[in-house]
């Protein structure tokens, strides 16, 4: 059988395709290239010294201008907007499988793998396939999955779901990977040492507009340059003297405000979503749920309800803070992965 391998030139997609190579695939490597420059997380030249040491084929895909343009280009937009934008659910969808996949059909290859922290199974009673998080659930990554679909998964392969990080670069080690000691990179690729701000004025140079900083009474307590350079949540960096721990509560990109008040001000009901996706491909008008509303949140219970073109709605059964749009709110079932959808509105 032939396998498509997913290669950033990291550890974990090399440990993924030396464990694709011993499961007995004639495994193929493809590096998808989405920056003009090499980054920290993603080098093209590591993927290839990998996969001449597991005696691999590899090719790379040219998607500069497409990642800009569909990636990079609404995230600034995002920001903008005084959204909080998730890049690495479009990536994942847009420039990874998406080229994977067709790759896969040009090469006749039966699978696609790569080296994400999740896992797929079969599910006997309904024919499906399962998403379910990876064993080690400090780098479980599938929240950032959750718009999958069933053809996607029914290709799909995560040899690292069922293996905690250490044991990753323990594996790579023993292999002798070339990768096995590279540093871990916990940055988004196009933006460098976490400077979100200057990314998004170089994308739109004259896009961002100053404006003021108001308490929850709406009261102005200070300016700001930008709503760009603001997330629901953030405290530090307001540039507002307070007695108290101040937290920014709400952005209004229209009038350029932002709004910071106490912790307590932060707690949401619920959450209105958009452009929802479901694992098995639908969902039932109302059911419960884990709901994960950003990367690191640990979930909290609540009812998901079903809405019309795409739409759904979320009803925690505890007060949540810093819901914030443009961020996902993913559905759980213990382990499982149901769905979910992007936030649109935090219903405080």
């Amino acid at each position: 059988m032939r396998a498509v391998v997913g290669l950033s030139g990291g550890v974990d997609s090399s440990l993924a395709a030396a464990l694709a190579v011993e499961a007995g695939y004639e495994a193929i490597g493809v590096g998808v290239r989405n920056l003009a420059g090499e980054s920290r997380c993603c080098s093209l030249d590591d993927a290839r010294r990998v996969c001449r040491q597991l005696g691999m084929r590899f090719y790379a895909v040219d998607r500069v201008e497409g990642f800009r343009r569909e990636v990079m280009e609404p995230f600034a937009d995002a920001y903008l907007a005084g959204r909080t934008p998730l890049p690495c659910a479009a990536c994942n969808r847009s420039f990874k499988f998406d080229v994977l996949l067709a790759r896969a059909r040009s090469f006749a290859a039966e699978r696609v793998v790569t080296g994400h922290f999740a896992r797929v199974e079969p599910d006997p009673a309904t024919g499906k396939v399962l998403l379910r998080r990876g064993i080690d659930r400090s780098k479980d990554q599938s929240y950032f999955l959750f718009q999958l679909d069933q053809e996607t998964l029914q290709r799909v392969w995560f040899p690292l779901g069922g293996l905690g990080k250490a044991e990753v670069r323990a594996q790579a080690r023993a292999r002798g990977l070339a990768t096995a000691d590279k540093p871990e990179s916990q940055e988004i690729c196009f933006v460098p040492d976490g400077d979100y701000a200057s990314v998004v004025e170089e994308l739109r140079p004259g896009a961002d507009r100053p404006g003021a900083v108001v308490d929850e009474s709406g009261r102005s307590v200070g300016r700001h340059a930008g709503v760009h350079r603001f997330t629901v949540g953030q405290r530090r960096g307001l540039g507002v003297a307070s007695a108290r721990r101040t937290y920014v509560t709400s952005l209004d990109a229209q009038s350029s405000t932002v709004r910071v008040g106490p912790e307590h001000a932060l707690a949401a009901h619920g959450a209105r979503l958009r452009d929802t996706s479901w694992i098995a491909g639908e969902a039932p008008a109302s059911f419960r749920a884990e709901v994960q509303v950003r990367y690191r949140h640990a979930g909290v219970k609540a009812w998901v309800e079903r809405g019309v073109d795409a739409g759904a709605r979320v009803r925690f059964d505890e007060p949540v803070n810093a819901v914030s749009p443009g961020q996902a709110a993913v559905f759980y079932d213990g382990d499982t992965l149901l769905g979910g959808g992007f936030i649109d509105e935090a219903l405080r």
